[in-house]
């Protein structure tokens, strides 16, 4: 793991300390199989508040939403 990845995971589990550890830890995984997904999700979602106003939390069910079967794909 490089110094990138470190900080990027510290980041996601500081954005996710209400979430109990073992979603985190899925959430991880999911992370470490397919980071560009992520990616573009987490793009998705900042454009998605600067632009049209939306709160953090309406902006990413929208966005994870429109990528659920990816993710559910990722998760078998």
């Amino acid at each position: 793991m490089g110094i990138k990845d470190f900080f990027i995971k510290k980041m996601v589990a500081h954005k996710m300390k209400g979430m109990p550890k073992a979603q985190q830890d899925m959430v991880m995984k999911l992370m470490e199989k397919n980071p560009e997904l992520f990616k573009k999700i987490g793009e998705e979602i900042k454009h998605k508040t600067k632009t049209e106003d939306m709160s953090e939390m309406t902006a990413s069910m929208q966005v994870m939403r429109k990528y659920q079967a990816e993710l559910q794909k990722l998760a078998q």
